[in-house]
């Protein structure tokens, strides 16, 4: 669904910022969950839907997973390694704790069986050779997955190891998890569709993936399931219905039965109470603005990005659309460039902020245009 918005256009002279934007938590229906911390966003806004204790510090257990595969994905698209290389399996990966696909030794194993069994078995001990394939160790591996959280703006995570194995300075929260989530769909679709199988087998055995809701929701292809005693039953999971997609994540639950059903109620709520429409496509003219001192006199304006809004159903009429901009605007400017914020308010209260950019460059007049358009701002 699309909607336009009238924008009410207002002057103000205000400094340059990074272009992110800003999203707050619309209005959302009551809803209690049995879980230490949880989160439901929106895939296509980015707007978070439900939560509690989302900036929390919690534990991740398995995870932890995602962001290996994250980085492990990145290798191979930088041609660092192979789907089909061989890797070596030290002492250290196969005498591993925990979950584990049992590879050994003196067996030749791939990158290939090693992201399966890493995705769909939970692997520790697949983690683990990974890590030592791209990094060289587990522990130049772990500073990998910390560089690559602060790009994701994880700012309240720190990764000590690539299992999710208990440690005093691993650490995460379930908004950071969903940003990681997100960043999974988006970065890569190609590898995407391995977190919504099954079962595997190597070595003769066959593990099932622990993410339930593949059986019971037919919307449901991902992500990753967790567990540990200090840690409790955990669950990403990410749904699709329709053009929809919403992710929630759940933590610190009393069992697997727990963490499946209240994933499932998290799902079920945002997709019953909730709309996603989106406003504007990205690079669609919006406004235009008058420009002093260029070779044109105005200057078409708009997102660099299509612009979602996730809304109770039936309140789309409440949201409104106020523009702030920088004044005069003189040339030069060029496509891209920031000249302005729109913020989005639900019923008075703000949604988001987003940053108004050029959709052309535009060079400066000559002489004799630069120098009228002076004497004008001076006259105003």
């Amino acid at each position: 669904m699309k909607r336009l918005l009238p924008l009410v256009l207002c002057c103000y002279a205000f400094p340059m910022f990074a272009q992110q934007p800003k999203h707050y938590a619309p209005p959302s229906p009551a809803l209690s969950v049995a879980a230490k911390a949880y989160i439901l966003i929106d895939f296509q806004s980015g707007q978070t839907l439900l939560g509690q204790n989302i900036h929390e510090r919690i534990e991740p257990a398995s995870l932890t997973k995602l962001m290996t595969a994250h980085v492990v994905f990145s290798a191979i698209k930088q041609k660092r390694i192979t789907l089909t290389q061989t890797v070596p399996v030290s002492e250290r990966a196969w005498r591993t704790q925990g979950s584990r696909m049992f590879i050994e030794p003196n067996r030749p194993v791939t990158v290939d069986e090693l992201i399966r069994g890493m995705i769909i078995q939970s692997g520790n001990d697949a983690c683990i050779a990974l890590a030592e394939a791209i990094a060289g160790s587990e522990e130049v591996f772990a500073q990998m997955m910390n560089k690559e959280a602060k790009r994701m703006g994880m700012e309240n995570t720190h990764f000590a190891n690539s299992t999710g194995l208990p440690h005093p300075e691993h650490f995460t929260t379930v908004h950071d998890l969903a940003l990681l989530a997100a960043a999974m769909i988006r970065d890569f679709p190609e590898y995407y569709p391995l977190y919504s199988l099954r079962e595997y087998t190597y070595n003769k055995i066959t593990q099932p993936n622990r993410n339930r809701l593949l059986w019971l929701d037919p919307n449901v292809d991902g992500l990753k399931s967790g567990h540990t005693q200090t840690a409790g039953y955990c669950l990403i999971t990410s749904a699709k219905r329709n053009e929809r997609r919403l992710i929630s994540v759940v933590m610190g639950t009393a069992s697997d039965n727990m963490r499946t059903m209240e994933s499932q109620r998290l799902l079920n709520h945002g997709f019953q109470f909730y709309d996603t429409v989106r406003l504007y496509r990205k690079e669609q003219e919006v406004t235009t603005m008058q420009l002093w001192k260029g070779a044109q006199n105005t200057l078409r304006t708009g997102f660099s990005q299509d612009l979602y809004f996730s809304l109770p159903k039936g309140q789309s009429d409440k949201l409104k659309a106020t523009m702030e901009y920088q004044r005069p605007l003189v040339a030069p400017v060029s496509a891209g460039q920031k000249v302005g914020t729109v913020k989005f308010s639900l019923d008075g209260e703000p949604m988001a902020e987003y940053p108004l950019v050029a959709l052309e460059t535009v060079g400066i007049a000559n002489i004799f245009g630069r120098t009228w358009d002076s004497i004008q701002l001076l006259l105003n």
